[in-house]
C-alpha cells in the first residue's frame, strides 16, 4: 500500500513541478488566471448521449421560470415543501444547525427521510404546465452523515490525512454515502480538498495535510467512495451519493489564515497547491465543484469567470455543475444574497440562496428576461444540473432508502474504529510508558475524557458542533469508555475524573484534554498557542505529575498547537486529533495486554507540520526557512520511539494577540481584553479584586458561579449616576461573525431587578449609550438563577455598529438600579433561540 500511495504523489509532483514559471509578463490583470498553464482532466461518467438526449427533451417543455428555479438551492429553516408550487426550485439543503420538518434540530435518520420525500414529492406532482423534476437534497456529510443523530462519525480529514491510506479513504466515502443514502439524501458537500498552509485558518481541520500529493491521493478515492467508480454507472450505484469536491480555489492558503480571506500568491502557487487534487477528482467523476468563499488576488471565487469557466470548465474538462457556497455571491463587489448576475455569468450553475433565494429567484428572472444573464448561460447551467440528477439516478426507484440498520451499522463503526487507530500519531513515549498493561488501574481525566461531543469536533449534530449532549450519540463510545472497556477485559480497571482527583492512586493517568468543537471562522485564531494566559489543562497535568504518577496526554483538536509546556509535563503525548464516535480506536492502541504487549502499533505521522513556537504561522515543510517542533511525517511508534527531551516554553506570544470571540469565562478576562467600569469620563480597571467607580454609581466583586469559586463577576448599579461596564481591547473584525450569524453568549445571574432601561451594545465606546433593550430580558428572568442568553450580533448592525472595527465587544450600560452578575461573555453559533431585543 506504502509504495502505491507514493506512485501517485510522485506523480503529482511531476505534474506540479512540469507547470510553466508565469513571468511577471503573464500576470496582466489581477485574478485572471491562464488556462493552458493548468493541467487538463476530463470528467468520466457524466456525459452520454441517452443523457444529453433527455436533457434536450426536459429544456425543451421548461419554462424559464422553472429553468431559473433549478439554478437555487434554498435551507430548509426557510422553505416549505408548498413553497415549490410557486418558486420551483432546484435543490434544498440542510445546513449545520437546520432541523428537519416537525422534527427538532438532532433528530434520527427517520426525521430527515421524511423531510426529503416531502420536498420531493411536490418536486415530481403532475400539474398542469409542470416538469417533474426532482429536487436534490445536499448536506455537509463532511465526516460521516454527521447531521444524524446515531450517525457514524469518522475521524476528520486532519486525522485521516494522518493515516496515510487512501485504500481506507474508499472504505469511508461508501459507508458515508450508505448511511446519507438510507436518510433520503442525495449529495454531500464533501469531500475538501483545501491544502491548509495555515493551521491558524479555523478550517484546517477539513484538509488532509499541507502537502498537494497527499490530498491529491485522497481525492479520486474519496469521490468514488461516494459516488461509486464511473465504470459502474449509468447512474449511481444503490447506496451512493452525489459528491461536492470544495472550495474552488485555494481557501487553504488565505492570508493570515482568515476564513473567506484572500489569496495574495502567484498563478503558478496556485496551480502547485491545488490544481493536482482537483484534477484527480474530476477525472475519478466527480458530480459537482463548489466554489470557495475565498478570494485569489483580491477577487471573490463567485464572480472569477477565468478559474470558474476557463480554467475549470475548460482546460479541466469539468462537465458536473458548480455551486457557490451559503450566500458567498452576496459579497462580490456589486452584489448582493439577492442579486449577483455576475455569478452566473462566471460559471455558478447553482446559487446556494438559504435565506434569500425568494429575492435571488426574482433577480434572476428578471435578468434573464433582460439578457444581463445570457439564455445560453441560463440554459447551460440547467443542462449541467440536469445531467447530475439523471446520473444520480433521482428519476428513478431509491432502493436505498429508510433501509433499516445501515445508520450506525456495526461494519461502519468498525470502519471509523480503524481510521481512529491509523489516524493517532505518538509525539512523545519516554521510558515506555505506552503499551498500557491492561491489568494495571488506570486513572482517565481530563474535560475530553468522557464527551463524544468533544472528540467529534465541529460539523456534528449543528454547525460549530456545540450544543450536543451524551443522549446525542447514540452508539458512540468516548474515550474513558473504550479505555474502561479495554482495561476491564485485561483484568485492570479505570476511574474517570475530569479534574484528576481519584479514590485509589492509579499506575498511570490518560489525560484527555484538547480544543473545544468549532467550525468555520469561529475557529480562526491569532497564534497557535494552546490555553493562552490560562493553562488550566497544564495544571492538571503538572498536578497529576508531582503525585508520582506517569502521565499519558491525549490531545484532541483540529490542528497542531504549541502544547510545548504541555508536552514536558507528560511521559507520552499523542495527538489523537477529533476521533469521531469510536473511542474504542484510541484504546486499541494505548491498551496492550496484561503484560504490556502491544495489540496495535501507532501507524500516523503528521500530515501537518507542528509549530516550535505559537506564533509560527504559515509553517509547512517546503519552506526554506523551515523549521518545525516535529516536521511533516513525523510519527513514532512502538519500535521506534527516541527519548524526547525538554523542549522549549517560549510561545513568543505577546499580550496583544487578540482573542476576537471569548472575553470572559472560567472566572477569567481573556487576554488580550480588559474589564472596565465607567461612571461620567472617569475609568476604573477591573480584574480579580473587588473595585468601583469614582463616585460609586457601579461596583464590581468576585462571586461563585454554578459551584465553581470566583468564576463569576458582581455587578451593582447604584443608580446614582449613568454607569457601564464594558470589554476593551484593540479592534477586531468582526464582520464575519456578523454575517455568519453568530451570537454574543451571556451567562448571568439577576440579583437585583432594574429599575431603569438597561442597554447592551457592541462597539460603542461611550458609557450610557442606549444599546438593545435588555431591561425585559432581566425583568424576566428569575431572581438568584444562573440561565444564559444569546443575542444575534447581527442585532447591533441597527446601532450602527462597526463590525469590522469593535473595541468593545460588550457594553453593558444603565441609568437606574441593578444587581447582574456575569460568568461568561463570548461569541458562539446561533443555535436557533437566539434573540434580538430591540433598540
Amino acid at each position: 500500500m506504502a509504495l502505491r500511495v507514493m506512485a501517485v504523489w510522485s506523480a503529482a509532483a511531476v505534474l506540479a513541478a512540469s507547470v510553466p514559471a508565469l513571468g511577471a509578463s503573464t500576470k496582466t490583470t489581477t485574478g485572471l488566471a491562464h488556462p493552458q498553464l493548468w493541467p487538463k482532466a476530463h470528467s468520466r461518467g457524466l456525459v452520454g448521449d441517452k443523457t444529453e438526449a433527455d436533457i434536450t427533451r426536459l429544456l425543451a417543455a421548461m419554462t424559464l421560470e422553472e429553468k431559473v428555479g433549478q439554478m437555487i438551492q434554498a435551507d430548509i429553516s426557510t422553505i416549505k415543501p408548498s413553497d415549490l408550487r410557486r418558486y420551483p426550485l432546484g435543490s434544498i439543503l440542510a445546513g449545520g444547525d437546520s432541523a428537519p420538518l416537525n422534527g427538532v434540530d438532532r433528530s434520527p435518520s427517520v426525521e430527515w427521510l421524511k423531510t426529503a420525500r416531502a420536498f420531493r414529492a411536490v418536486s415530481l406532482e403532475r400539474r398542469a404546465g409542470h416538469v417533474q423534476i426532482p429536487i436534490i437534497f445536499g448536506v455537509d456529510a463532511v465526516h460521516g452523515n454527521n447531521n444524524v443523530v446515531g450517525a457514524t462519525l469518522f475521524p476528520h480529514n486532519v486525522g485521516l490525512g494522518a493515516m496515510r491510506d487512501p485504500q481506507l479513504i474508499g472504505q469511508i466515502g461508501r459507508a458515508t454515502a450508505e448511511e446519507a443514502a438510507a436518510s433520503g439524501i442525495d449529495w454531500s458537500f464533501g469531500p475538501t480538498l483545501a491544502v491548509p498552509r495555515d493551521e491558524r485558518w479555523g478550517r484546517a481541520y477539513e484538509g488532509y495535510a499541507e502537502d498537494p500529493a497527499i490530498v491529491a491521493a485522497y481525492a479520486g478515492k474519496m469521490v468514488q467512495g461516494l459516488q461509486g467508480p464511473p465504470s459502474q454507472w449509468p447512474s449511481l450505484p444503490a447506496g451512493r451519493i452525489a459528491a461536492s469536491a470544495k472550495h474552488f480555489l485555494g481557501d487553504g492558503q488565505t492570508e493570515g489564515g482568515k476564513d473567506q480571506g484572500d489569496d495574495n500568491i502567484s498563478e503558478r502557487a496556485l496551480i502547485r497547491l491545488n490544481a493536482r487534487p482537483y484534477a484527480v477528482a474530476i477525472d475519478a467523476g466527480v458530480m459537482t465543484i463548489m466554489s470557495s468563499f475565498s478570494s485569489w488576488q483580491g477577487v471573490k471565487m463567485a464572480v472569477n469567470h477565468s478559474l470558474l469557466t476557463d480554467v475549470l470548465k475548460g482546460r479541466m474538462g469539468f462537465q458536473g455543475f458548480v455551486v457557490d457556497d451559503w450566500n458567498a455571491h452576496g459579497q462580490a463587489p456589486g452584489c448582493t444574497n439577492e442579486s449577483c448576475a455576475a455569478a452566473i455569468n462566471a460559471g455558478v450553475d447553482m446559487v446556494m440562496a438559504p435565506d434569500s433565494w425568494k429575492g435571488f429567484y426574482a433577480s434572476l428572472l428578471s435578468q434573464a428576461k433582460s439578457g444581463e444573464v445570457p439564455m445560453a448561460r441560463i440554459d447551460d447551467a440547467v443542462r449541467r444540473i440536469l445531467r447530475v440528477k439523471l446520473k444520480s439516478g433521482l428519476f428513478g426507484p431509491r432502493p436505498w432508502e429508510g433501509r433499516p440498520g445501515v445508520v450506525g451499522s456495526a461494519s461502519h463503526r468498525a470502519i471509523a474504529r480503524q481510521a481512529v487507530r491509523e489516524s493517532l500519531v505518538l509525539l512523545k513515549n519516554n521510558d515506555a510508558v505506552l503499551p498500557l498493561k491492561s491489568s494495571a488501574h488506570i486513572l482517565v481525566a481530563g474535560d475530553g475524557a468522557d464527551s463524544v461531543a468533544k472528540q467529534a469536533g465541529g460539523w456534528t449534530l449543528s454547525w460549530q458542533g456545540t450544543g450536543n449532549a451524551p443522549a446525542d450519540f447514540p452508539g458512540a463510545t468516548s474515550i474513558y469508555a473504550g479505555v474502561k472497556s479495554a482495561m476491564e477485559r485485561g483484568g485492570g480497571s479505570a476511574e474517570l475524573s475530569r479534574d484528576g482527583a481519584f479514590t485509589r492512586k492509579p499506575d498511570v493517568a490518560i489525560v484527555v484534554f484538547g480544543e473545544d468543537p468549532y467550525a468555520e471562522f469561529q475557529g480562526d485564531r491569532a497564534t497557535l498557542d494552546y490555553q493562552t494566559g490560562d493553562r488550566r489543562d497544564l495544571a492538571l497535568l503538572r498536578r497529576l505529575k508531582a503525585q508520582g504518577i506517569p502521565v499519558v496526554s491525549v490531545f484532541l483538536s483540529g490542528r497542531p498547537l504549541w502544547v510545548n509546556p504541555e508536552i514536558n509535563a507528560s511521559d507520552a503525548f499523542v495527538a489523537a486529533w477529533l476521533p469521531g464516535s469510536e473511542g474504542e480506536g484510541v484504546a486499541d492502541v494505548l491498551v496492550g495486554d496484561r503484560q504490556g504487549r502491544a495489540r496495535h502499533d501507532f501507524k500516523g505521522k503528521l500530515g501537518f507540520s507542528w509549530p516550535r513556537t505559537a506564533v509560527q504561522g504559515p509553517l509547512h515543510h517546503d519552506d526554506p526557512s523551515y523549521e518545525p517542533q516535529f516536521p511533516f511525517g513525523y510519527g513514532l511508534s512502538y519500535r521506534h520511539a527516541d527519548r524526547l527531551g525538554p523542549l522549549s516554553e517560549g510561545s513568543g506570544v505577546t499580550g496583544a494577540a487578540a482573542n476576537p470571540d471569548v472575553y470572559f469565562a472560567q472566572g477569567r478576562i481573556a487576554a488580550p481584553w480588559r474589564l472596565v467600569l465607567r461612571e461620567g469620563a472617569a475609568e476604573v480597571q477591573a480584574a480579580a479584586d473587588p473595585a468601583a467607580t469614582s463616585g460609586g454609581a457601579l461596583s464590581i466583586r468576585p462571586v461563585d458561579a454554578d459551584g465553581v469559586q470566583e468564576a463569576g463577576r458582581s455587578l451593582v448599579w447604584t443608580g446614582t449616576a449613568p454607569a457601564a461596564v464594558r470589554i476593551a481591547g484593540p479592534p477586531v473584525d468582526l464582520s464575519r461573525q456578523a454575517n455568519g450569524d453568530m451570537a454574543l453568549q451571556v451567562r448571568y445571574r439577576v440579583d437585583a431587578p432594574p429599575n431603569a432601561r438597561v442597554g447592551l451594545s457592541v462597539g460603542a465606546e461611550a458609557p450610557g449609550s442606549e444599546g438593545l433593550d435588555l431591561t425585559p430580558v432581566l425583568r424576566g428572568a428569575p431572581l438568584g438563577a444562573w440561565t444564559t442568553v444569546r443575542i444575534k450580533l447581527s442585532c447591533f448592525r441597527a446601532l450602527g455598529a462597526d463590525f469590522a472595527h469593535i473595541a468593545n465587544p460588550v457594553i453593558i450600560s444603565t441609568r437606574g438600579r441593578l444587581g447582574l452578575s456575569v460568568s461568561e461573555l463570548r461569541l458562539v453559533a446561533n443555535q436557533g433561540d437566539s434573540i434580538c431585543p430591540p433598540p
